[in-house]
């Protein structure tokens, strides 16, 4: 008897429709004697109809008193679904029991709307398991060492799902979506984009972390860390098909290299429109000044993604880096207020019309050239380069958002991701 962990999606819990539908399939898996476990999200919307509310009565968002309450708001959506999911269940004639994050509970730190897991208390969860109940648990959310609701940001119930199948020690996480699996890209953008079988933890990790957005990628570096069996499925699939049958269809993500995966070069292209670029021209070049620069960025909460420096000239440089899109603003805010002032910089360039595409492959270790290739596919497309970064499983490039789609179709082309293994 396998202890079980399923995650659905916003869109599978979208309807009371969809939520009975998902009660059916995870009956089917109790009924087969697997202690079951469920993580779903807010219905498809809520969370933006809620933050909306807030937006308003109050356009502000940066206080930490402001983002507390933002928390309190945007976690009613899931406690919606679970309570709605235990009702379903419910009527499906199983024992099934729902949490809020707090009640588990799942410590957080204090970092509000970008919160993470420090630790899951699952004694309250294996009491029900052992009691023969279904454990219906709010993804997104948990709570801070003061007893304050917290988010997790965007994505964060796969996170969820995942800790909670870590803190188990779960057989197996089932991530069910919108997509039946991890694909070589996007299918909206290239219509021949492929279902990959199994795709590496690695990879998975590079794909999530530069734009595929079928994971979360704390959830993958949860999975990575806590070696959590996970598999990525469609909930549209129909509840009723077999359970084996079930469990071998979508896209297992592995942690071992195995032959048939290293013959691929590359596996998948990611991109991520939500860029933008910012620029420092003419900083004094001494040592620290990178830390002068990014260091008030970090105090502030921003992610920095891509980071290049040029060479010198005449004790000169020009420092580029990208943030989120949603960041732009207020880094632009903290070079003029807190950076310009102590590096001497002579001008100050954004650009929020950017993007970045990557190619990722585990077999990109032992083949040279790929990034060459890389470059001449989009070369032959007139497409110009803005930065580039790498790493020994992936190559990213900025480039301008206009042509993000012309990339991303020309690289897969390049790299023959429309045709299938011989191997498969």
């Amino acid at each position: 008897m396998a202890l079980i962990v399923h995650k659905y999606g916003g869109t599978s819990m979208g309807s009371p429709e969809r939520i009975q539908s998902v009660a059916r399939r995870v009956a089917k898996w109790a009924r087969a004697g697997h202690r079951m476990i469920v993580v779903p999200s807010a219905m498809s919307g809520e969370t933006n109809r809620l933050l909306a509310l807030a937006k308003q009565v109050s356009p502000e968002r940066t206080t930490p008193e402001l983002l507390r309450e933002l928390d309190m708001i945007a976690s009613t959506g899931e406690q919606v679904s679970v309570g709605l999911l235990a009702i379903a269940l419910q009527a499906e004639g199983m024992a099934a029991v729902s949490y809020a994050g707090w009640q588990v509970p799942i410590a957080t730190d204090i970092a509000y709307t970008k919160a993470r897991i420090t630790s899951i208390d699952d004694k309250r969860i294996r009491a029900d398991l052992d009691a023969g109940k279904v454990v219906v648990v709010t993804g997104f959310q948990g709570v801070d060492p003061e007893g304050h609701i917290t988010t997790l940001g965007r994505g964060g119930s796969d996170t969820s799902a995942v800790a909670v199948a870590a803190a188990l020690k779960a057989d197996e996480c089932l991530i069910y979506t919108d997509v039946d699996g991890v694909y070589t890209t996007d299918p909206r953008i290239v219509a021949d984009a492929r279902r990959l079988k199994t795709i590496s933890f690695e990879e998975m990790l590079e794909m999530a972390s530069l734009g595929s957005k079928v994971l979360q990628i704390r959830s993958v570096e949860f999975a990575g860390k806590y070696r959590v069996p996970l598999r990525v499925l469609s909930s549209f699939t129909p509840w009723d098909i077999p359970i084996d049958e079930e469990a071998r269809s979508g896209t297992l993500i592995t942690f071992e290299e195995d032959e048939k995966m290293e013959q691929a070069v590359v596996s998948g292209i990611a991109f991520n429109r939500d860029e933008a670029k910012i620029s420092l021209m003419g900083v004094t070049d001494k040592p620290g000044i990178a830390h002068l620069i990014l260091g008030p960025v970090a105090e502030a909460n921003i992610d920095v993604d891509v980071i290049i420096q040029n060479v010198s000239h005449d004790g000169r440089t020009d420092f580029s880096f990208t943030v989120h899109r949603n960041d732009y603003a207020r880094t632009l805010e903290l070079m003029k207020t807190a950076v310009i002032p102590h590096t001497g910089a002579a001008g100050l360039v954004g650009d929020d019309r950017i993007c970045k595409v990557s190619i990722v492959g585990i077999g990109m270790r032992s083949h040279v050239g790929v990034a060459s290739k890389m470059f001449a596919a989009l070369s032959e497309e007139g497409i110009n380069i803005q930065m580039i970064t790498t790493s020994e499983i992936k190559t990213s490039v900025v480039i301008d958002e206009k042509y993000m789609e012309l990339a991303v179709r020309a690289l897969h082309k390049a790299f023959d991701l429309d045709q299938v293994p011989a191997s498969a």
